[in-house]
């Protein structure tokens, strides 16, 4: 519906029966995580680099809630300072609006493709790990590679999406089909 690549999604993913929030910190991605312990979280569930590279271009749709990103904007040398300014901007009542937020991608928001990494050689980045992945030297080569050849960024983003479908199903009676996805059987 916004233009990205198909990939598959195997039915019948088994779920399981709990779901709390204490299970969430360290378990997913932060947008104030630093490179390593990112490259860290990915490699222990058995993602490369590159996949998380790829993976993280799902930032080309969507939008952040400021309350994620702007307290660094101030102090962070590494925005557009246009950018920056404009984020200042669209951000400055979020403390009496927690709903407030900014397109993750400010050129085609709702639009899958290959600008987020076009965006973050030019401080364009919202998040801090979107600045990191151009600044650090283990994932540069992958920005710069997406940024250049949308197809590839395609490619592989949708083999990594597959992968990631497949993480961690419940087998046997750890987890069930559910009827509806938002509810437990």
């Amino acid at each position: 519906m916004v233009g990205g690549p198909f990939y598959n999604v195997p039915l019948g993913r088994g779920d399981g029966r709990i779901s709390k929030s204490s299970y969430v910190e360290g378990n997913l991605p932060r947008p104030t995580m630093p490179m390593s312990k990112l490259i860290d979280l990915f490699a222990s569930r058995g993602f490369t680099v590159q996949e998380m590279v790829a993976l993280s271009g799902a930032h080309t749709i969507g939008f952040s809630h400021c309350k994620e990103f702007s307290f660094g904007i101030r102090n962070d040398t590494e925005y557009n300072p246009r950018f920056a300014q404009a984020l200042q901007n669209a951000c400055s009542g979020y403390p009496k609006d927690p709903t407030l937020s900014v397109f993750n991608d400010i050129m085609t928001p709702n639009k899958f493709d290959n600008l987020y990494y076009q965006n973050l050689p030019k401080g364009l980045g919202l998040l801090q790990t979107d600045h990191a992945l151009y600044n650090d030297v283990r994932t540069r080569p992958f920005v710069e590679l997406y940024g250049k050849d949308q197809s590839k960024f395609f490619q592989d983003f949708a083999r990594a999406m597959e992968k990631l479908s497949v993480y961690g199903i419940k087998t046997g009676r750890r987890g069930e089909i559910r009827h509806r996805c938002d509810e437990f059987n």
